[in-house]
């Protein structure tokens, strides 16, 4: 069996490879996928080639982490059925090829407990789940408060701010680029220079700037904390005196957790929490490589999808 994968050969070199899947076991399903999601956050560093080193990375590799679809076939001990609609954070069935996250493919084979069944009519904002439940991880964790200065108005940003809104927050947005403040319901998006306030007891940064940790500390009320929800190529560093004098609290927001997926799902499922207006492009997926320039160089694309429907 085989299937059309993106294939990062190298930083900014992609091509779509026929590569061959791994054989399905008795616990695993393959899912035909409809639509794959580019992240601007760790595919970025992928595909510059910046991304910090870990076990596992190299080139060439699949990415995607965010993709959607349905089971075409489920082995006995899946868990799941033929026909159902299914969320995918990623596979790692393409052989020699690192499945970095592995999720953008036309096919994929991964074990019927890493495919998350959901409503059908989510269609191709199910690729939104990876990312509300990194916005749910990064706001949920025990004892946390949820912030009332959230840094970055991205998908992440309006995830966190529109989660802080159905929890009675009423949260603040900072955002430098004027495009990007529109779309907000429920809570404000401002030009940070704009803001003079220096009393958030909670600051969510999820910006990726390892250089704004000073900027962030100076912001908070005595006590206050700062969540580092993004991802950060670079060493991160701050003064030590203004924290001290504000006993500030550095928490870091780590991957989500299958519990996190399966709260975002039932807001998802039930209304509750709005996955609208979030997809701003969409790209036929032979087309990818126009799909991802486009993703990481055009400052009005929130999310770009691929839509892998039509590739045989």
């Amino acid at each position: 069996m085989n299937a059309l994968a993106v294939v990062l050969e190298q930083p900014e070199h992609l091509v779509l490879s026929r590569l061959e899947l791994a054989a399905p076991g008795d616990a695993d399903v393959v899912v035909d996928i409809d639509y794959s999601g580019i992240s601007t956050g760790t595919e970025k560093l992928l595909w510059t080639g910046r991304m910090p080193a870990f076990p596992g990375m190299g080139y060439p590799l699949v990415p995607g982490y965010e993709s959607v679809g349905r089971v075409s076939e489920a082995g006995r001990a899946s868990g799941r059925r033929v026909g159902e609609a299914v969320f995918v954070p990623g596979s790692n069935c393409f052989g020699p090829v690192r499945g970095l996250f592995g999720g953008a493919a036309q096919k994929l084979v991964v074990p019927g407990a890493r495919a998350l069944r959901i409503d059908p009519q989510l269609a191709e904002r199910g690729v939104l789940l990876a990312l509300a439940a990194t916005a749910f991880h990064a706001t949920s964790a025990p004892g946390a408060l949820q912030p009332d200065l959230i840094v970055g108005h991205g998908v992440l940003g309006r995830l966190i701010a529109r989660l802080a809104v159905l929890a009675g927050a009423q949260p603040v947005v900072w955002e430098t680029n004027a495009e990007r403040r529109n779309g907000a319901s429920g809570y404000e998006v401002v030009d940070p220079a704009a803001d003079a306030r220096r009393d958030y007891a909670c600051i969510c940064d999820v910006s990726g700037d390892s250089a704004l940790l000073d900027t962030l500390i100076a912001r908070l009320a005595p006590g206050g904390e700062v969540v580092l929800a993004g991802f950060y190529e670079a060493p991160l560093s701050f003064a030590f005196p203004p924290a001290f004098m504000r006993e500030a609290r550095i928490r870091v927001a780590a991957q989500w957790q299958p519990t996190d997926l399966d709260a975002v799902r039932a807001l998802a499922e039930s209304g509750r929490l709005s996955l609208d207006g979030l997809i701003t492009h969409r790209c036929d997926a032979l087309q990818a490589d126009h799909a991802y320039r486009t993703a990481f160089g055009d400052p009005g694309c929130l999310k770009m999808i691929l839509d892998w429907r039509a590739c045989s």
